[in-house]
């Protein structure tokens, strides 16, 4: 069985497999920006690294940023300078990587068989899949999930043009509607919506592309609205609206309080204005939070480390100086929303900071 943590090593038999382990070493090291070191040198530094992937999303998503921010925090490849030297604080050994991916349903897959160590997904997704409700009914529920952390609040955007004539949800009926790619976290709650106001996924011309394109199509007037669901602002709403007027729907009234009362992982929240160019006021919304989720193959040790590095005090100007969001993301509101258990190695963090532990998401559960 492939371990999930890989590390630079194999046999070393042979001119040509001496010279192929070297070529492999300078690859790397030009990856991490290592100096090439000779002899010993070179094997010890890639002998040491433990890979660590992180599955986000799009890359013109939020989750793609956010993972990027956390992939910096918690690496500390060979040769790194100490933390307290204004170096990394990150995992000695350690490099993480963000890796795109579709979305959070995919995220929630592939930590489950093992392809990604670790994961964001919004909490609704990481709850279906870990319970085998909602869009994972009828499969087998993906009992190795676990959290590290709840980093951030996460928003409904349901974007239209400012000259559109869509106003509110009931008016998306027989509309051009970008419901989110297929493995994607928008999709399921862009489905809860359409339910909760009355509207057949067949009643509306569904569009399944990437945001990316969905931006792009509405702006070339090819949608007439496309749902995104991530922490404000998002990349590619940001760079639409600087191009083409738009507007956010509000979510509000009968259609938000079904949606709140219906599922305890929805609550009301705000986009604030200014947040999007053209869009000066404050838009009504519904939302939830963003899971760090890992598999809980991954040894508690590490998951240990990964926890203790992403709440590092010398951490704190990579999360605050990238993505907006990466300011929400705080040790005191980490276990907020926290709906699937957390892993042996981040509960023992959290106990260790002298955190409160949730009934809802100890790993006895």
């Amino acid at each position: 069985m492939t371990p999930m943590l890989q590390r630079g090593s194999a046999s070393r038999s042979g001119h040509a497999s001496r010279r192929g382990k070297l070529a492999r070493r300078r690859f790397l090291m030009s990856l991490l920006g290592l100096p090439l070191l000779a002899g010993v040198g070179a094997r010890a530094a890639t002998d040491d690294i433990r890979f660590f992937r992180i599955g986000t999303a799009g890359t013109a998503g939020t989750y793609f940023q956010i993972g990027g921010m956390l992939a910096n925090a918690i690496s500390k490849p060979p040769g790194s300078r100490d933390c307290d030297r204004g170096g990394s604080c990150g995992v000695p050994g350690l490099v993480a990587v963000a890796q795109a991916t579709q979305g959070s349903v995919e995220n929630v897959e592939a930590v489950g068989s093992g392809r990604l160590e670790s994961a964001l997904a919004q909490s609704d997704v990481a709850l279906g899949a870990h319970a085998g409700t909602g869009l994972f009914k009828g499969k087998p529920p993906i009992k190795s999930l676990r959290t590290i952390a709840a980093l951030f609040p996460e928003s409904v955007h349901l974007v239209v043009r400012a000259d559109g004539p869509i106003s509110g949800i009931k008016d998306l009926k027989g509309r051009r509607v970008g419901l989110g790619e297929k493995e994607s976290g928008t999709l399921v709650d862009a489905r809860l919506i359409l339910d909760a106001a009355g509207i057949a996924e067949k009643d509306v011309k569904g569009d399944y592309r990437n945001l990316s394109l969905a931006a792009a199509a509405l702006s070339h007037d090819e949608l007439d609205a496309f749902f995104l669901f991530g922490g404000y602002p998002v990349p590619a709403i940001a760079e639409l609206a600087s191009t083409t007027p738009t507007r956010l729907v509000p979510f509000t009234g009968e259609i938000a309080d079904r949606l709140i009362h219906k599922y305890s992982f929805f609550s009301a929240g705000t986009i604030p204005g200014g947040t999007y160019a053209g869009i000066d006021q404050a838009t009504p919304t519904i939302g939830t939070r963003a899971l760090w989720i890992v598999s809980a193959d991954v040894p508690d040790d590490l998951v240990h480390e990964v926890t203790k590095a992403l709440w590092h005090e010398g951490n704190r100007r990579i999360l605050d100086q990238g993505h907006p969001m990466g300011q929400k993301i705080r040790l005191d509101t980490a276990l907020q929303g926290v709906v699937v258990p957390l892993h042996a190695g981040a509960e023992r963090f959290y106990r260790e900071a002298g955190l409160k532990i949730p009934e809802e998401a100890s790993k006895s559960n």
